[in-house]
């Protein structure tokens, strides 16, 4: 009878060990499509200033917002929510058109939202932008 204690024992512990290796193994899934945001984009419409902030051929990050607004070209402007789709940690910069987030390295491309280097596997939210009165506005209705 004093092997069965023992027994017992190792089982929970093995069992306990699992249930923690599959709770950080969902804490860091790459199939993950928000992250642990609950909004990744905007739920109302937002100022982000003025158009000429975001260079032509370039992008802009507005980290307040969690937006990344690109211009390919004069005039045409495309947003992205700026949270990874990793683990929805904020993007930190914008270098030669690729989003970087800092968390786990993760990269998009600026221009299509689409991930260029993992963790993150799924592109970047799209988010609706327009030119209104002279400013940037992101968000629904935009």
């Amino acid at each position: 009878m004093s092997g069965l204690p023992a027994a017992r024992r190792t089982v929970l512990k093995g069992a306990a060990l699992a249930g923690a290796a599959g709770l950080g193994a969902a804490a860091c899934s790459t199939e993950s499509k928000l992250g642990h945001a609950e909004d990744p984009t905007p739920t109302a419409p937002v100022e982000l200033g003025s158009p000429d902030e975001v260079p032509v051929g370039g992008a802009k990050l507005y980290r307040e917002q969690r937006v990344v607004v690109s211009c390919p070209e004069k005039g045409r402007y495309k947003a992205f929510s700026a949270q990874c789709t990793h683990a929805g940690c904020l993007l930190d910069k914008v270098e030669d058109n690729e989003g970087n987030c800092p968390c786990h390295g993760s990269r998009f491309d600026m221009t299509t939202g689409e991930a260029l280097r993992g963790p993150a596997t799924v592109p970047l939210p799209a988010v609706p932008v327009r030119v209104e009165d002279g400013r940037l506005v992101a968000g629904p209705d935009a």
